[in-house]
């Protein structure tokens, strides 16, 4: 996969406002606070070649189409204009998620007159703008509801080394001294609901972990409907999370309060409802 071109230091230009050792969070009515985005991967090739799983290698880990690349990337820049400065992306390890995070952060951090690419291939970035990390909490969920058994490695080994992983990655971007939530994979075959609690569980320790940064987290639609279910200070019922959908999670970075979900039904690709 070719990466975006970097650019130096004295060249940055970028809506992303500042690099991360400048970070600030966004102020609110009377105090800052934290943004948690958690989005859902791109389009994935085996939802659109059915027999794409027939001759791969790793039938259980997809990797995306083109149209998962570019709506990556749309969505990127979609994040730019939203208000706040994303710091930190951490990315389930599942190559559709690590390549949608590529694209993501390309367009977070591109030259604004790359801006008009269609994908990152050509863009120009500011690796300075964002780190990124992997980070097993985030993965899919490892069950029948989610994965074919009948494609799970039977060797146990579902990923190359994070190495390999990693190079995927904007060059200059990726952090490797932050310690994993998850150190290691969950175990197949675990049950939905554990997944579930998995998901609401490293959302919010992600968030603690670095309270003075927004974050963007690349996961699974199961983890994006968790994060609107789990975090809505009312009763949401979620319907379905499209490609490169997000949730977009808020809190005081002062007190670190309990999150509001400001996400809205069809705002960022979720048809959910909430209940009064």
């Amino acid at each position: 996969m070719d990466h975006a071109k970097t650019l130096t230091l004295e060249q940055t230009i970028s809506p992303q406002n500042t690099s991360y050792t400048e970070k600030t969070l966004t102020p609110g009515h009377d105090r800052p606070v934290q943004n948690i985005i958690v989005m859902r991967h791109g389009d994935r090739v085996d939802q659109v070649k059915p027999l794409w799983i027939h001759n791969a290698q790793r039938p259980w880990d997809p990797p995306l189409v083109d149209e998962g690349k570019i709506r990556a990337w749309c969505k990127g820049k979609r994040l730019r204009n939203e208000g706040f400065q994303i710091h930190r992306v951490l990315v389930s390890p599942f190559v559709r998620c690590i390549e949608t995070a590529s694209e993501a952060i390309a367009a977070l951090c591109a030259h604004e007159e790359h801006l008009v690419e269609t994908t990152s291939e050509n863009a120009v970035i500011d690796p300075t703008k964002v780190k990124v990390s992997i980070e097993y909490g985030l993965c899919e969920a490892l069950c029948r509801l989610a994965i074919n058994p009948e494609v799970v490695p039977k060797d146990g080994k579902w990923f190359p080394d994070v190495s390999e992983l990693e190079a995927l990655l904007p060059q200059g971007t990726v952090d490797r001294s932050v310690e994993r939530v998850y150190p290691e994979l969950p175990q197949w075959e675990e049950e939905m609901e554990e997944a579930r609690d998995r998901y609401r569980r490293v959302i919010q320790a992600l968030a603690d972990k670095f309270p003075n940064e927004n974050l963007l987290l690349v996961t699974h639609g199961e983890g994006v409907g968790t994060a609107i279910l789990e975090f809505s200070k009312k009763p949401a019922v979620v319907y379905q999370v499209d490609y490169c959908a997000f949730a977009h999670l808020q809190r005081s970075a002062s007190s670190l309060d309990d999150f509001e979900v400001l996400t809205k039904n069809g705002q960022t690709g979720i048809s959910c409802y909430y209940v009064d």
